[in-house]
């Protein structure tokens, strides 16, 4: 008996934790990875800079001259900390170029690949690896 009760122990500590890593944590397979939209001249109109995630909100033109209201995903503050990001990168009302992953679904959201501010900078995202396109 008590052999019985040590292995169900034993799976509660181990498996556990395990699978709630793995539910609690979702994946990019909403985003469009194999290639990043370039969208130049897009004007930031919120940045959100908060756990989990990072969100840039920015206004960007469309080929039909229809302002288009995007939001891109990006990772946490303190990734983004790393790469050289900070709460005060992005203001409202700059002027960048954002390369994001698009959302399958084609709607304006998406995961962030880099931004380039207007002096040149690039900030890049920290998941999905890093691919210049």
């Amino acid at each position: 008996m008590r052999l019985r009760i040590a292995f169900y122990f034993f799976m509660i500590v181990v498996i556990l934790p395990v699978s709630s890593t793995v539910i609690a944590h979702h994946g990019n397979a909403a985003y469009e990875t194999s290639k990043a939209v370039e969208l130049k001249g897009a004007t930031v109109t919120k940045f959100v800079w908060g756990n989990p995630h990072t969100f840039l909100m920015f206004d960007v033109k469309d080929d039909k001259g229809n302002v288009v209201h995007w939001a891109g995903e990006a990772g946490s503050p303190s990734s983004l900390g790393l790469l050289g990001w900070t709460k005060d990168s992005v203001q409202l009302g700059d002027i960048v170029t954002v390369y994001i992953y698009q959302s399958k679904t084609g709607r304006p959201v998406g995961r962030l690949n880099r931004i380039v501010l207007a002096d040149g900078t690039a900030l890049k995202d920290s998941a999905l690896g890093y691919r210049e396109q």
